[in-house]
């Protein structure tokens, strides 16, 4: 079963705006596009992704973490902004007001300060701090945007009328119902509409007779005019039920009857207006005409007390019509309706108090994360959910419901912690183990290496550069074929030497004198070259070296370090569990206390509608004695003698 929706100016002042959204876009119209925004820190558009997603703890903290290591340096007002919005979100309007402060002594733009002062005055009303959001509306300067600036009258005219400054608040909305065109408000809310209608309640209710007719007259207008959409039908209906009532408290059944004619039979007031339109007639001596609005009502949901009252209004309306039989058939009707009411009412009773109801709403409206803009939109499955349904649009109760569920969604979060700790902790054996038996093997393959010794090689070979360069020594930088080439050379010319005078080495003498003159041009040749190749990898090997005694001292730091490193995070995860062993306890105590206090809020209004019920049922069984005397007192004068003595 699925709650019937609010008219929107309920819900306006019942429900906390996405605060952190529109302090960022500067508009309270989260539904619109907001303006590019370019996010130079990817933790804050980590955080920003959270937000968006609806995953609003998640980005609460994923950006105090982020702000705890400095990792949002590009966005800090704008991150305090959105954490003092999210804060303000879950009603810490404490913490919330405390940075909001600090933002503004840090010289925030005024359009800012103002936005946040109103939506912390907002969050302050909507928890019943009336004096704090006093305060936190004289904050505000002339820096809002239309749309609030009309909202924020409203509000403080709300937050006058709450203190009972009923005088105080019709002068804060005298100027806006003046408005000739009325501007629209976020979500279609005709922002004049309402404050003529405050007016009009706040007038009445200060009870100086002029005031009464002008507030009278303003509703009226209001009962009459247009209504585009089903907000302001639903003012309208509002505003003509109020009217009937007083109509009917000043003993004009004839004015109330015309004004409770034009509400709507389908709308959220149709029962209270049927109730008052058939008292109106009643109090016109017409009962046949009150029975007309009376039986309707009794047909529909008995969890409404309007329809309660009807189930004893018809019989009565029957007995002032002097149906005397049908009106006792109705009141005998209308008993044991009570009577089944009362049982189920019972039975709600005791589904709520063995935790039915709580449950039913967490699985009937399930949330990806806790939040503020979490509501409740499914009636839970339990007996006689339609007892409920007049409770769970109370913002009391959701405020309650919403405060355990999250109670609820910290100790499975708790929970979750402690699991991750556990595997944490297990990580971290595995790499103390895996640290302790691979380190020594790499410091002993890195001593194998010899850096001593190839540190000395590096020198012999810079030493060997140098005489190189310095003796131009081409042959000593050969490649592996010159090399070849150059011991062959050296072969023949110990032979040739060896052959002494003979005609053949004359001639064999000249063509090694080419070719040896060959081998060492090409040699000059690539001396160059072959050079800077040496210096080169000399370098080379010099830089390898060092990033060696670097990589192997850094392993001897290691050594060092890493224990006092692994006992950090061990005394860490420790302090964590422990923290979070000292916080389950707490948030279990805590939601217990909370389940208890939000069923004894359910089972406190269930118990009224019991009471209720006991009054009509004493009503009803005192008309049917009342019904009984009648007739045997019609009976006994029968059944008297015409001729009889009058009776002392």
């Amino acid at each position: 079963m699925r709650l019937r929706n609010l008219p929107a100016h309920l819900l306006r002042l019942a429900a906390v705006p996405v605060a952190a959204a529109c302090l960022l876009a500067g508009t309270a119209q989260a539904a619109e596009p907001l303006p590019p925004h370019v996010v130079q820190d990817p933790y804050y558009g980590e955080t920003l992704y959270q937000f968006y997603q609806g995953r609003y703890f998640s980005s609460i903290t994923g950006l105090m973490v982020s702000q705890h290591f400095g990792r949002v340096s590009h966005h800090t007002d704008e991150a305090e902004i959105l954490r003092g919005g999210l804060l303000l979100s879950y009603g810490l309007h404490r913490e919330a007001g405390e940075i909001f402060a600090q933002l503004i002594e840090k010289g925030a733009p005024p359009a800012v300060r103002d936005r946040a002062w109103f939506y912390l005055a907002k969050i302050r009303y909507q928890r019943g701090f009336l004096p704090e959001a006093e305060e936190a509306l004289g904050r505000i300067e002339k820096n809002l945007p239309p749309e609030l600036e009309e909202e924020r009258g409203l509000l403080s005219a709300n937050v006058l009328m709450a203190r009972n400054d009923f005088a105080g608040a019709a002068a804060q909305l005298e100027a806006m119902a003046k408005a000739p065109d009325p501007s629209k408000m976020p979500g279609g809310a005709n922002a004049t509409r309402y404050a003529r209608f405050n007016l009009g309640v706040a007038l009445i209710r200060s009870g100086q007779a002029d005031d009464v007719e002008r507030g009278n007259q303003l509703l009226d207008q209001l009962g009459q005019a247009p209504a585009p959409d089903e907000e302001t039908r639903s003012l309208r209906d509002k505003a003509n039920v109020a009217l009937g009532f007083a109509a009917l408290q000043d003993n004009k059944p004839e004015a109330a009857t015309i004004y409770l004619e034009r509400v709507r039979l389908n709308g959220l007031q149709a029962n209270k207006a049927l109730l008052g339109f058939g008292w109106a007639q009643a109090a016109l001596k017409q009962p046949k005409r009150a029975l007309v609005p009376w039986q309707e009502l009794a047909l529909r949901d008995p969890g409404d007390s309007a329809v309660l009252e009807a189930l004893i209004a018809v019989p009565y309306a029957y007995a002032e019509a002097g149906a005397s039989g049908q009106s006792l058939d109705r009141y005998n009707e209308a008993i044991a309706s009570f009577e089944r009411e009362n049982s189920n009412l019972d039975q709600s009773i005791t589904a709520i108090r063995a935790g039915k109801l709580l449950d039913g709403l967490l699985e009937r409206n399930p949330g990806e994360e806790m939040g503020w803009f979490w509501n409740i939109g499914e009636l839970p499955e339990m007996p006689h959910a339609n007892h409920l349904a007049p409770l769970l649009a109370q913002h009391s109760f959701q405020e309650a419901f919403k405060n355990w569920r999250d109670l609820q969604f910290l100790r499975s979060n708790l929970l979750q912690w402690q699991d991750s700790l556990a595997v944490f902790g297990d990580m971290l054996a595995n790499r103390r183990q895996a640290y302790a038996e691979r380190l020594p093997k790499v410091r002993a393959k890195s001593a194998e290496g010899g850096l001593e010794a190839l540190q000395k090689r590096l020198d012999e070979i810079t030493t060997e550069l140098a005489r190189i360069e310095t003796e131009g020594d081409a042959a000593a930088l050969a490649d592996e074929k010159q090399f070849a080439l150059q011991a062959r050379v050296d072969r023949i010319r110990a032979t040739l030497d060896q052959a002494g005078d003979l005609p053949e080495a004359v001639a064999a003498r000249e063509r090694f004198r080419l070719a040896s003159g060959a081998l060492t041009w090409q040699l000059a040749q690539s001396y160059p070259q072959n050079l800077w190749d040496a210096r080169k990898n000399a370098r080379a090997t010099t830089e390898a070296l060092a990033d060696t005694r670097r990589a192997d001292a850094a392993l001897a730091q290691a050594q060092q370090d890493e224990p006092a490193k692994f006992e950090a995070f061990a005394v860490r995860i420790a302090e964590l569990g422990k923290a979070i062993e000292a916080l389950l306890p707490r948030v279990a105590a805590l939601s217990t206390e909370q389940q208890q206090f939000v069923q004894e809020l359910a089972v406190a209004e269930l118990v009224q509608q019991k009471e209720r019920l006991v009054d009509y049922t004493t009503q009803a069984r005192f008309a049917v004695a009342q019904l009984y005397d009648r007739a045997a007192s019609q009976a006994n004068k029968q059944l008297e003698p015409a001729n009889a003595p009058p009776k002392p």
